[in-house]
């Protein structure tokens, strides 16, 4: 059972909609329009290409994220980092690591991109293993519409949101 995690590619992206769609339905949060979201991601001028990956298992697709371009208002101007959305897992493969291995992957590769910070919108007792909390205990004010039990950040280096003093605006 070999599973690996590589770029995505645009050869990839009928199989992404299709396995964005399908995971989403089993998906304690959702709203059905996740597969729609990532082509309006991938046609905005925050998409990344380098951060958009997939996992595969024997030339299957079983898991998907992608990362965009996040401002942050801060006192010293603008912080750019980056959006986690979505990151879904087929199914049959869900606890076995592999969002795990998919968010790590994505950390990594934005912090060699120079991004300080990565943000999404998700719970947190998941996604706390992972280092994420709630924007304001960073000193960043949430200032969309979800709840704020829900906006998460984390530092992909040390102490990167130490001294902000900022506001996040996650458009849906």
């Amino acid at each position: 059972d070999y599973m690996h995690i590589r770029l995505a590619q645009e050869s990839d992206y009928q199989k992404i909609y299709e396995l964005v769609q399908t995971a989403f339905l089993t998906a304690q949060v959702s709203d059905g329009t996740e597969q729609d979201f990532v082509l309006k991601l991938r046609k905005g001028d925050t998409f990344i290409p380098q951060l958009e990956f997939v996992a595969e298992d024997n030339n299957e697709l079983i898991g998907h994220i992608m990362m965009t371009k996040q401002n942050i208002q801060t006192q010293n101007g603008i912080l750019t980092g980056v959006l986690v959305a979505p990151l879904c897992v087929k199914k049959e493969y869900r606890n076995q690591g592999i969002g795990r291995a998919l968010i790590t992957h994505a950390h990594q590769c934005a912090r060699q991109l120079g991004y300080q910070a990565a943000f999404l919108v998700g719970d947190p007792l998941y996604y706390h293993r992972f280092q994420y909390f709630q924007t304001n205990k960073f000193n960043i004010k949430n200032n969309s519409e979800i709840p704020d039990q829900y906006v998460l950040a984390c530092e992909l280096n040390h102490d990167s949101l130490k001294n902000i003093v900022g506001e996040i605006n996650i458009v849906e």
